[in-house]
């Protein structure tokens, strides 16, 4: 058969496979088309059984409809001259009764050469079985997509967790509660857009391909344009774009897309993520503070049914004015157990950080080094909602200073279960205070920091039209769906984790 031998010569042969590809050549000699695309589907699967599933029998009897649904076969039960079986689809799923008496000799034969994993299309009317199900007596069977792989036990699905993130594809199929996670992550970019829109902020594209990576300190992917024959880099914020347009006087901007880091691996990273941005013109630090706690509780309503939630065993409060706020340095005392003389005395935190077999930098000043300690002691026991703001100018380079004290900036972070879901601050709108900061930073870059950001020419040219008093934000969209799905690992929340190429 051409077509096993199509298989064999991809090394993909077994005896599943064998199997469903001689079934599928049966067909073909029997003039049945493997993938047609002419079947009408009229309902969804879960919507049936949704809206009939509590009619009595007598009333379903005298129904006079007939449905046309379309879905994956799930299972299939032989009884002789009849077959039950499930048809899945994106809605849910419903039970249908093939008969050999209804469908014919020829139509019930072809039929018992399908298998679980194929696509099919169903007409039929309903009825319910002795016990008690809804169901859908065929009057047509119709193969839409011939499947050559089974499916995995529907009990146990894909046990390997690796294989399950590399087939997404059959994680889905077999997996409710990943269908469960991504359906409710579409509905909470839904919501934090609706939300932003009510508020008058305007959604805005902006370039994915940098010439200069900025707007964050992180390492950026490179790559290379060959009609300009220039390196360019995937972007890793759009902060600095999305300012010029604050500069324009959009006033009001908000972009949710991917950005990119050269970083490593874990539970709370990938290195491509989803973030959502957005900047506030006459607006402070502390307006964010106010917006990004309503923002929340808006999102977990209308995602969760309720502004607490359960995250990984714990009650986690995000109604707003429940949110707790500190600044970093009281963060580091109350939280850390560190005392001002020890968190402002760079040997003792070096010797403290070599203790804890932290790596730093010798060209690191205080501010730098007061982050690892933030890090190493504090981050962790941020359960409850929690603002930390009042950050070091060192580790704030876009950030606009206190007008009290030059040292710190306006700027916050927000912590939930030990873990930091989005960063903001008032905006640095100097432009003089700004190329000495980006100076700084080029300093640090050729002092071995490749974090550091780079020399914006063009951005300062911005900043010197004028830019209003702003204040800016960007909250993690991964994180915030790991928090409202309740799931530990950011892998879970993303389609197609990146992973190590199959061998």
């Amino acid at each position: 058969m051409p077509m096993l031998e199509n298989f064999a010569e991809h090394g993909e042969l077994n005896e599943v496979v064998k199997n469903c590809v001689g079934k599928a050549c049966d067909l073909l000699d029997a003039g049945i088309p493997l993938y047609p695309n002419d079947f009408k589907r009229k309902q969804n699967a879960g919507e049936v059984c949704e809206k009939y599933g509590s009619m009595s029998d007598e009333e379903l009897a005298v129904l006079d409809e007939e449905f046309a649904v379309a879905g994956r076969m799930m299972s299939s039960r032989s009884f002789g001259k009849v077959i039950f079986f499930h048809v899945m689809d994106r809605s849910g799923r419903i039970q249908c009764y093939a008969e050999k008496s209804v469908l014919g000799d020829e139509a019930f034969s072809a039929f018992k050469k399908l298998d679980v994993g194929d696509i099919v299309g169903v007409t039929g009317h309903l009825f319910r079985t002795k016990t008690g199900e809804l169901t859908l007596r065929c009057t047509s069977v119709r193969l839409l997509s011939k499947s050559f792989r089974a499916l995995p036990d529907k009990h146990s699905g894909l046990t390997d967790v690796e294989s399950r993130y590399r087939q997404r594809y059959v994680d889905l199929v077999m997996n409710p509660r990943a269908r469960e996670i991504f359906r409710k992550r579409s509905q909470i970019v839904r919501e934090f857009r609706r939300f932003m829109e009510q508020r008058g902020f305007m959604e805005v594209e902006t370039p994915m391909l940098h010439a200069l990576a900025g707007g964050a300190a992180a390492k950026p992917f490179v790559t290379h344009h060959n009609a300009l024959d220039i390196d360019l880099y995937l972007r890793i914020a759009p902060e600095l774009y999305l300012k010029r347009l604050i500069v324009g006087g959009m006033e009001r901007v908000f972009e949710i897309n991917r950005c990119f880091r050269n970083e490593g691996i874990d539970t709370r990273h990938n290195p491509e993520f989803t973030s959502c941005e957005f900047y506030w013109s006459y607006a402070t630090f502390e307006d964010l503070m106010d917006l990004t706690e309503e923002l929340f509780a808006h999102i977990a309503r209308e995602v969760c049914g309720s502004t607490v939630i359960t995250y990984q065993g714990q009650e986690v409060d995000l109604t707003p004015g429940h949110w707790k706020r500190m600044t970093y340095h009281q963060a580091l005392e109350e939280v850390g157990g560190h005392k001002p003389e020890f968190y402002n005395d760079m040997e003792a935190v070096r010797a403290y950080l070599r203790s804890r077999g932290e790596k730093y930098m010798e060209s690191e000043g205080i501010g730098k080094l007061q982050s690892r300690l933030f890090d190493l002691d504090v981050e962790d026991k941020l359960v409850q909602p929690t603002f930390i703001y009042a950050y070091p100018a060192e580790i704030s380079p876009l950030a606009r200073r206190n007008d009290k004290n030059p040292d710190i900036t306006d700027r916050f972070e927000f912590f939930i279960c030990g873990c930091e879901y989005g960063n903001a601050f008032s905006e640095l709108n100097d432009p003089v205070d700004q190329r000495l900061r980006f100076e700084a930073q080029v300093e640090a870059k050729a002092a071995g920091d490749d974090e550091a950001c780079p020399l914006d020419n063009d951005y300062l040219r911005a900043l010197e039209y004028g830019m209003p008093p702003t204040a800016g934000e960007g909250v993690g969209i991964d994180r915030l769906t790991m928090l409202l799905t309740d799931e530990s690992t950011i892998r879970e929340v993303l389609l197609f984790p990146l992973l190590r190429p199959e061998l």
